[in-house]
């Protein structure tokens, strides 16, 4: 039988992996419990054209009118098409999402949303699926789970992949061959100093397939999420986007809802729209933003979001009761290495799906709770794809550039100096002035960890950590400072308006390749 490799245990490397198990044996490599994905972070839900006044034509409608011109209507249509397929799928195997009083499904509403399409499990939507799709995974004899295993370098022979060295949880070396290898790695919210990723979301999976030759796009396009919670002293705490969905407010210090002056659509405009609009405000008031629910039921409120209840309570905060600061943090990453619609990338034998990958459906900014819906159906696409007999990638950008750094070194940084410069200079704002200042910095740090590197095997977790936060964060300050225009995830001060005439175009990223060794 064929063996399968499977890069990551969120929902895109999960579901996958059941789909695997029927064609062969897989391996599926993972630094973390399943529980640190951001599968398991996500709180509001998972999208799907389930409801009676609901269809795919409308799902998709309003995919594309958030990803603000960039989105692949191919890709697109497979998500919305597809979504529903693998949710009802979701219900069969035992998830147990929230239900109304007939017994359906009980659907919410979320920013850029025209009706209610958005099945969850309380606040916790993404540990539930998580669940469900690690029960099967773990029941299935076909599957091995390799956890602690911090995967460094994809194994390329001939211009194929064949599979992954790692570094287990004693430190050693090891090597996974497979027929075909996915990569399920996740997002890279660490790069940003503010973010609501968990402690694992390097972007270990795109810089590896980078360094292995694979095409990168859209890096540009990063989601701020603008309802994270800002309290002294508390851990920065995701507050869903489904809050607003069921009527929370957003107010400034004054007490005075404000959004609308920004956007006709409110608290519910596109991620990007609200996130910028709560820096102006907070810039013209010269005082914080707040969230607030207070005017809704309380037992409704406490019961619905339990979760963000008591990460409100532990802040010293009443949900129901407070207004909750807060402010914007790095969310998702829109690009991704490049795929087609089956997860298919420009390295024959290398798949991705889930966030790591681009295939082109979140175009400039993702529509709210595509993110589950789009690990559950490329992962499952990308599994039939790996299975299936080999075929070339069909990529769509319009434009390829050959990544080849500039001279000049630096002593190397801490994590922290790559997560502040990226947060000051490549985050919410971005101007020509700080985007030069992170690229320079960025190439430096980049030559002194080819330089200076240990190597493979040293089994060296925090100079891996830092070599995949340079080589993205680099990426990312490189493709935003070439984009001159605003769009979507990626605003430019000095170029601050949408130019389509120019840029409605996707560009793809791709290593030079010298004698340099790839660690």
């Amino acid at each position: 039988m064929s063996s399968y490799l499977v890069i990551g245990s969120g929902i895109a490397g999960l579901r996958a992996a059941v789909s695997l198990a029927g064609a062969g044996r897989v391996t599926v490599l993972t630094k973390a419990d399943p529980g640190e994905s951001n599968t398991g972070y996500a709180q509001g839900g998972i999208a799907a054209a389930v409801g009676p006044d609901d269809s795919p034509a409308l799902h998709a409608a309003d995919t594309l009118a958030a990803g603000d011109g960039l989105c692949d209507p191919a890709a697109v249509d497979v998500l919305v098409r597809d979504g529903p397929v693998y949710v009802r799928e979701l219900l069969e195997w035992g998830a147990a999402f929230d239900r109304d009083a007939a017994g359906a499904p009980a659907l919410g509403r979320e920013g850029a949303h025209s009706v209610r399409r958005v099945l969850h499990a309380r606040d916790a939507t993404g540990r539930e699926i998580a669940r469900v799709l690690w029960r099967r995974v773990v029941a299935d004899s076909r599957i091995r789970v390799l956890d602690g295993a911090l995967a460094t370098t994809l194994l390329v022979e001939a211009g194929r992949c064949t599979g992954v060295a790692y570094i287990d949880a004693g430190g050693r070396r090891r090597e996974v061959e497979a027929r075909a290898t996915l990569l399920a790695t996740g997002g890279a919210g660490q790069i940003y100093r503010e973010t609501t990723n968990p402690s694992i979301a390097t972007g270990d999976g795109i810089a590896m397939a980078f360094r292995a030759g694979a095409r990168v796009t859209d890096l540009e396009f990063v989601q701020f999420h603008p309802t994270v919670m800002q309290v002294d002293g508390a851990p920065r705490f995701l507050l869903s986007e489904a809050l607003r969905g069921e009527g929370a407010r957003l107010v400034n210090a004054a007490g005075e809802r404000f959004m609308r002056r920004y956007d006709p659509a409110g608290d519910l405009a596109p991620r990007d729209i609200v996130a910028r609009a709560m820096a102006a405000e907070a810039d013209r008031t010269g005082s914080p933003i707040y969230l607030t629910l207070a005017h809704l039921d309380r037992d409704y409120v406490r019961t619905r979001f339990p979760t963000i209840a008591e990460a409100c309570r532990r802040a010293g905060l009443d949900l129901a009761v407070d207004r909750i600061p807060v402010s914007p943090a790095a969310h998702y990453v829109m690009g991704g290495v490049e795929t087609d619609v089956d997860g298919r990338t420009s390295v024959p034998g290398l798949f991705a799906a889930g966030e790591a990958a681009c295939t082109g459906v979140h175009g400039a900014n993702r529509l709210a709770s595509n993110s589950l819906l789009e690990g559950l159906v490329f992962g499952a696409r990308a599994a039939a794809a790996m299975a299936g007999p080999d075929a070339p990638a069909s990529l769509r950008a319009a434009r390829v550039e050959t990544v080849e750094l500039p001279a000049g070194r630096a002593s190397l940084p801490t994590p922290a100096a790559v997560s502040d410069l990226m947060w000051r200079q490549v985050g919410l704002l971005r101007s020509r002035d700080g985007l030069t200042e992170a690229v320079e910095r960025l190439a430096g740090w980049w030559n002194a960890l080819h330089a200076e590197s240990p190597g493979a095997d040293a089994g060296d977790w925090t100079h891996r950590r830092l070599t995949s936060l340079v080589t993205v964060g680099y990426l990312i300050a490189r493709a935003a400072l070439r984009r001159e225009e605003s769009r979507g995830g990626h605003f430019r001060a000095d170029f601050p308006q949408r130019d389509d005439l120019h840029w409605k175009l996707h560009v793809a990223d791709v290593q030079y390749r010298d004698s340099r060794p790839s660690h």
